[in-house]
């Protein structure tokens, strides 16, 4: 039985399998205002794909955000798995809670805010990928079982690593 991130054998016409657990996915602590972490499962540096795509999981803890902010070119999924907390999209706000599945195409401005008592988790997706870059270049390095670390600031850098010039961000706003 395999048990952690391996290439099963593929043949002339299947495409690979992949198989990721929490020992073995890229993991990381998010900076205020978010906090929590984020783990990316699927990425074309992670894995071999024919599309572009990436995927992994987030955990916002009580009290925490994710920054508003919109994609200029990317199209993401997410889908809450536990928690409760809620979504303002283009100035609607929406209940975030297990089984809720949420949509968003290119432009369209999104934050969230885990204003409950428990962790708010979820599934993304995004094509083309690149949220995963952002995910490893602000945040700082997890491995399954770490003890969380006291909230800590976003890099001096975070214009930069924000940037157009990168792709995956129209714009950001505090």
């Amino acid at each position: 039985m395999t048990d952690s991130s391996s290439a099963l054998k593929a043949s002339a016409d299947k495409g690979v399998v992949y198989y990721f657990n929490r020992d073995s996915e890229v993991s990381y602590w998010q900076p205020k205002p978010a906090n929590g972490h984020v783990s990316v499962c699927v990425s074309p540096g992670l894995t071999k794909m024919e599309r572009d795509l990436s995927m992994g999981t987030q955990t916002l803890p009580p009290g925490g955000r994710v920054r508003e902010h919109a994609h200029p070119a990317n199209e993401e999924i997410l889908h809450f798995i536990s928690g409760r907390g809620k979504a303002v999209i283009d100035g609607e706000e929406y209940v975030l809670e297990p089984g809720v599945t949420v949509f968003l195409g290119k432009h369209n401005a999104h934050t969230f805010i885990n204003d409950g008592d428990a962790d708010l988790h979820w599934v993304w997706f995004m094509t083309p990928s690149g949220l995963e870059n952002f995910f490893r270049d602000i945040g700082r390095p997890r491995r399954n079982g770490d003890a969380a670390p006291d909230p800590f600031e976003r890099p001096s850098d975070i214009e930069r690593i924000e940037g157009k010039e990168n792709g995956v961000f129209s714009y950001t706003k505090n």
